[in-house]
């Protein structure tokens, strides 16, 4: 399709996933309006890798993309992870909820 989803190589909690559209775009800077589809397929692919993946529930997942400067790949990436209940300290100040660096 036009999505592809991978687990990522330093996960910040047991199930740790990215979702990456296989069309180049820009980080997260560069969405506009008419990316929302693409956001919110990225989002259900999210979902859908986790519960594959015998993770059923969805109110304890985090999913967020890095805000520039703090990414260190200039591709648009979506962090699926979960349980959001289990990441460890420094995954939470990572992943932190709309923070300076860290946008849902």
């Amino acid at each position: 399709e036009d999505l592809v989803c991978f687990r990522d190589i330093r996960p910040g909690a047991p199930h740790h996933y990215l979702v990456v559209p296989v069309e180049h775009m820009g980080n997260c800077k560069t969405l506009k309006k008419e990316h929302i589809p693409v956001v919110k397929k990225m989002m259900e692919v999210g979902k859908t890798v986790l519960q594959r993946n015998n993770f059923s529930d969805l109110n304890d997942v985090r999913m967020g993309f890095h805000w520039p400067p703090f990414c260190s790949i200039s591709h648009l990436h979506l962090h699926v992870l979960a349980p959001a209940s289990q990441l460890g300290f420094l995954s939470r100040l990572i992943y932190r909820i709309n923070s300076y660096w860290f946008i849902t």
